[in-house]
């Protein structure tokens, strides 16, 4: 008999984004009795500082700023249930095209075997049944995203097989939906232009190459609570406007793609862990 508890690990590029997309899994399973763990692989010193104060304006502090976000991803970790969180605390590395992206000791400039052998360790260490993270574009080309898909995948090559891998996504039809939120709750959305606007339809997948809908409706109070936990950088969590009815109708389902499988469970499924249990 196997007493080795059944383990979920999510790979995250920052704190916050654990919540964002993957805090309904981690609640839900968590509450199940499956062992969850957080791997967040940067300190997020390229988020917003205390009074709103941006990256690069006088007065921001990327150590100040990382400590307040560690002390966030505490509280988040402690409202989803997380059983283990891991820090790899590269430095932020920031958005595309940012002075930070080439940063000495940035998770962006981090050669990938490096940091995948680190994170392999871990990999070993809780020899997780099922794994999460980003797709090859990190969801929307965020430089840390990308590199946390690349860095896992590594990883996984590094080590023995993970029976389930997962990358988040959303299906285009909630992309919609998201953007009738926008509107309706008062986010200024510029018109983009059409290069912009391509590369915003490209984002997540058609309904029907989405494997996994799994429904965590019970625990969008959580997920709210998690994300609003990132007090310091509210301004930029756009749901945190709705409240937690019209957040957790709008953000009950968490999707993904199964990359990698050595169970033969069929898809659709609606359970990370089918074929597991």
């Amino acid at each position: 008999m196997n007493d080795r508890p059944l383990t979920l690990m999510a790979v995250h590029a920052h704190p916050d984004d654990e919540a964002t997309g993957t805090g309904g899994v981690l609640a839900r399973y968590a509450a199940e009795g499956i062992r969850t763990v957080l791997v967040t692989c940067t300190d997020g010193g390229c988020g917003d500082g205390p009074e709103g104060v941006k990256p690069g304006d006088p007065g921001h502090d990327p150590a100040a700023v990382a400590r307040i976000r560690r002390q966030e991803l505490e509280a988040s970790c402690d409202i989803l249930k997380i059983g283990h969180l891991e820090m790899l605390d590269y430095a932020d590395s920031g958005m595309m095209g940012w002075p930070a992206n080439d940063a000495p000791g940035s998770f962006w400039r981090t050669p990938v075997e490096e940091s995948a052998a680190r994170l392999a360790e871990l990999l070993r260490r809780y020899r997780p049944d099922v794994v999460i993270t980003y797709d090859e574009n990190g969801f929307y080309g965020h430089p840390d995203h990308i590199q946390a898909n690349r860095v896992t995948m590594a990883a996984l090559a590094m080590t023995a097989p993970t029976p389930k891998v997962y990358w988040t996504t959303a299906p285009r039809s909630m992309m919609q939906r998201f953007g009738e939120a926008m509107r309706e709750f008062g986010a200024d959305v510029p018109e983009p232009d059409p290069a912009e606007a391509a590369a915003i339809a490209e984002i997540g997948l058609p309904d029907e190459e989405i494997t996994t809908w799994v429904d965590t409706t019970a625990f969008g109070g959580q997920k709210f609570d998690s994300l609003a936990a990132h007090a310091s950088q509210g301004e930029n969590i756009f749901f945190l406007r709705m409240g937690r009815e019209r957040f957790t109708e709008l953000m009950g389902v968490e999707t993904f793609v199964r990359v990698q499988d050595t169970t033969g469970a069929a898809v659709p499924e609606n359970d990370l862990f089918a074929g597991l249990r």
